[in-house]
């Protein structure tokens, strides 16, 4: 036992000795290891006394999968670029905002003009595209860090901070331009407000406060007062209805979505509700539901729309209450996963229920005008044949 002892200090001295070296300071040919067969988790019935382990025979050789240390940066292919930059844009989110543009643009109370039409919409996703694009710029190293972000253009070399740049610059100079020239000053002034709101107030202040869930809450408010402006070149009540709906809308929405991602947010470091104030994060989702139910009843005591959108947003927005309630009180990736799918059919729907519900309909009322002067001059025509 002693000369064991004294051989496997040796070995911790000299780990390059050769095992032909070992064998020779024993005396006997080769080092037997006695495991009892009582200590294997499969016992065969038989009383086997000892397994004998031989080190004299060679170790089996295993292979080791090394990662590299590097990864070759794709290069940026010319017939692809135009798909990248849609990405680079956040196209989702840029049709998002282009749908509740064209939601302000059929509410308001002014005549629909086709050309005006497309040209807001065409302006206001210039703007979305840019910002996305210089919101991305700033946040590559914060976004290389989060699972749900990683995968983007700029983090992964399909596309440089140059290309970024240079799309940003184009797209913000073509959407003012026809906001401006094709539109009218005031949305082109409110598409301005929104893009400087988004890239110099709300992307710094993520990781700053959390107030950044307000302020991107108003970001996401401007669009439909962008529209209503644009087909009646002022801003009514009702497009203030429309901004709050959006508004509040935001708050469960972005708050359910977050819940799920508190880990990438915290170690992006992003100063979210759901990372610095889960209670808080829990309260503010379930309030702003209830705010969707009273911004709606104010709709046709504003008359902006009829009694019955009430008829119909009630119930959409009562079961909007209803799951946020759940998530308030059990605040579970269940909860808060049904809170944000269900968000996303509520906007939609809820905005519907806005237009079909419109108080004045300016191709009826010119119709009625239009055919009321004709029987005018009908009967002018007659009076003066008698």
């Amino acid at each position: 036992m002693l000369k064991i002892f004294q051989v496997h200090l040796w070995i911790c001295r000299n780990n390059s000795a050769s095992l032909h070296t070992i064998k020779n300071c024993l005396f006997k040919k080769h080092v037997n290891l006695f495991v009892p067969a009582s200590s294997y988790v499969n016992q065969s019935k038989q009383n086997a006394a000892v397994e004998t382990v031989n080190l004299t025979q060679p170790l089996p050789k295993t292979k080791l999968k090394v990662e590299p240390a590097w990864r070759q940066t794709p290069s940026v292919d010319s017939s692809s670029i135009l798909q990248e930059c849609l990405k680079l844009s956040k196209i989702r989110l840029t049709t998002l905002v282009v749908v509740t543009t064209m939601a302000g643009y059929a509410v308001a109370p002014a005549p629909f003009e086709w050309t005006t039409f497309v040209l807001s919409i065409a302006g206001t996703g210039f703007l979305s595209g840019a910002a996305n694009a210089i919101n991305q710029f700033h946040e590559v190293p914060f976004d290389a860090q989060m699972n749900r972000t990683k995968q983007r253009v700029l983090v992964c070399g399909r596309l440089t901070p140059l290309h970024s740049i240079m799309f940003a610059s184009g797209a913000s100079i073509t959407g003012l331009g026809i906001l401006f020239f094709g539109v009218n000053s005031l949305t082109a002034t409110l598409g301005v407000m929104n893009l400087l709101l988004y890239t110099s107030v709300y992307t710094p202040l993520k990781r700053v406060s959390i107030l950044n869930t307000w302020v991107g809450s108003i970001v996401g408010a401007i669009p439909p007062l962008m529209g209503w402006a644009a087909c009646a070149n002022s801003l009514g009540p009702g497009a203030f209805l429309m901004a709050a709906l959006l508004y509040s809308w935001q708050f469960p929405h972005f708050n359910a979505l977050s819940w799920n991602l508190r880990p990438d947010y915290s170690r992006a470091g992003y100063r979210m509700m759901a990372v610095t104030d889960p209670a808080l994060c829990r309260r503010v989702a379930f309030r702003h539901t209830v705010a969707l139910q009273i911004f709606s009843m104010a709709a046709p005591i504003l008359e902006t729309t009829n009694w019955w959108f009430l008829v119909g947003a009630t119930p959409l927005n009562v079961y909007f209450i209803y799951l946020a309630y759940q998530f308030y009180k059990d605040s579970s990736s269940a909860t808060s996963r049904r809170l944000f799918k269900y968000s996303l059919i509520h906007l939609p729907v809820l905005m519907m229920l806005f237009l079909l519900s419109k108080k004045k309909w300016f191709v009826f009322e010119d119709k009625i005008e239009t055919s009321g002067d004709a029987h005018t001059s009908d009967n002018n025509s007659d009076v003066q044949n008698v």
